[in-house]
């Protein structure tokens, strides 16, 4: 009885033991690794900063606490576009946001648009609808497009049974690199675009950095950190010869599709 009592006594106190090891907090961090190469942290670094918390949206594409709403479903004060002269050309003066809102959805109708607020690099959401009987092929069917700093077009496009050229359909960088694959929708079902622009590099107003994009369509990748060429041309090929802004509006663009493109949920988050 003895022995078997002594037996339970020694394995309660080695369970107790390995429970409290078990349940010793764990480090928060370090103070005796060694330096990150290009850093002053060290690795697992109890000094380090720690990134402030984010609240994401309730659903997936909605956008998180820390985005600036451009479009909801109820305003446009976000946007603005050009005012035109006595021939209907547009000038270089503000107007207000020519679209309008038809059951809380933005219409692509009455020329280009503009942000009112500048940005450079940034993670950008936007999701677009064209009708399932839009006229018109190719180019023409369902057509409009996101300009990054008003110059780096990301193609958005009805490509549901509607062949065009590679460098011309959706996830694209126009004229320059075709998508991964094509993962549009259904024409008249909605199509979601999430993407990382990273603005150019400058010394002054030249560009000694190209900007890249990594672009998801409907949540499939189709750019990978993929290298700008140039401001966006069409039929020509394009540099970055010149002089360029540190920030600048982005730009939507109207193709005159009929009936129009549709948007909604439009929001953005400015990067480092």
């Amino acid at each position: 009885m003895k022995t078997t009592t002594k037996l339970l006594l020694a394995l309660a106190l080695t369970s107790t033991a390995g429970f409290a090891a078990d349940d010793k907090p764990s480090p928060i961090g370090y103070s005796d690794t060694p330096i990150i190469p290009g850093t002053q942290w060290k690795v697992h670094d109890i000094d380090r900063p720690r990134p402030e918390a984010v609240k994401p949206g309730d659903k997936l594409g909605d956008a998180p606490a820390d985005a600036i709403v451009l479009f909801n479903g109820t305003s446009t004060d976000a946007f603005q576009s050009k005012k035109k002269d006595e021939k209907g050309k547009a000038t270089n003066e503000w107007a207000p946001c020519s679209w309008t809102i038809d059951n809380g959805e933005l219409v692509i109708q009455g020329g280009d648009v503009w942000t009112k607020q500048e940005f450079a690099s940034c993670q950008f959401h936007i999701e677009w609808k064209s009708e399932p009987h839009t006229k018109g092929n190719s180019q023409k069917k369902g057509n409009s497009g996101t300009f990054f700093m008003d110059r780096y077009e990301c193609q958005m496009m009805d490509n549901d049974n509607n062949p065009t050229y590679a460098d011309g359909m959706t996830g694209c960088i126009y004229g320059q690199t075709p998508p991964l694959v094509n993962a549009v929708r259904k024409s008249g079902e909605w199509q979601a675009y999430d993407i990382i622009f990273t603005a150019p590099k400058l010394e002054g107003d030249k560009v000694i950095e190209p900007a890249y994009v990594t672009t998801f369509v409907n949540g499939v990748c189709v750019q990978v950190h993929t290298k700008i060429m140039g401001p966006t041309k069409h039929k020509n090929v394009t540099d970055y010869n010149g002089s360029f802004p540190a920030k600048a509006p982005i730009r939507i663009q109207d193709h005159g599709n009929e009936p129009p493109v549709r948007l909604r949920n439009i929001w953005i988050r400015p990067l480092p």
